[in-house]
């Protein structure tokens, strides 16, 4: 039998959800590139035929991430405003709050890794307002049977108050076109958390039909 592993590896159950509906040649977004460890996972899970969109406004955390990918093999571009030339990974020195500006096609998996870069300036932190401006335009792109996960972080200030913002706009999607998930600790309250939104069904435009067989 193989060794349990443990239940507070919040980030590694994000991946593991994701893997569950990421195939290769899919559409991914990382919305917090971070180290790379999140755009790596993407681009590994969907293959050389699929794309990847990652989001940094650090340059820091976005030569990280160009690092751990060329140490993996993996080869990106620079992301520009409008449509994504091919399947790729592509790095965008932006804030992920202008995702609309990018043209990405039909998402599979989104991932957001909250808070700080590990290593950076713990000052510099991602905001309720920008990070709410991200997910909204997200979940619109989002295929049916894709999947959206946040991972909070409520330990440094003002986490707590992102972790319930994204916690309201997710719990406020219709149960009739998705399913939100919350994974805790339940016995330490400041360790991470995650949030995930699958999308069920295909939600119809503000004031059309929605036959049954759409919606």
């Amino acid at each position: 039998m193989s060794a349990a592993k443990p239940l507070t590896r919040i980030v590694a159950w994000s991946h593991e959800l994701l893997a569950e509906v990421l195939e290769p040649g899919q559409a991914a977004l990382d919305l917090t590139a971070g180290n790379g460890h999140d755009t790596l996972f993407l681009a590994r899970q969907s293959g050389a035929g699929g794309t990847v969109l990652a989001f940094d406004v650090q340059e820091q955390a976005l030569a990280a991430t160009a690092e751990r990918l060329r140490l993996a093999g993996i080869s990106w571009r620079p992301a520009a405003p409008g449509p994504l030339p091919g399947a790729g990974v592509y790095l965008a020195h932006d804030s992920h709050a202008h995702l609309e500006r990018y043209q990405t096609g039909a998402l599979r998996a989104v991932i957001a890794n909250l808070g700080y870069l590990p290593g950076g300036d713990p000052t510099r932190v991602t905001q309720p307002a920008t990070t709410l401006a991200a997910l909204a335009p997200a979940a619109r792109r989002l295929a049916v049977g894709g999947r959206i996960a946040v991972v909070v972080y409520p330990g440094h200030p003002g986490g707590a108050e992102e972790g319930r913002a994204v916690a309201g706009i997710f719990g406020r999607l219709p149960s009739a076109h998705w399913q939100v998930l919350r994974l805790e600790v339940a016995n330490h309250p400041r360790v991470p958390y995650l949030l995930v939104a699958a999308k069920s069904r295909a939600e119809a435009p503000l004031g059309a039909d929605c036959p049954d067989s759409n919606c």
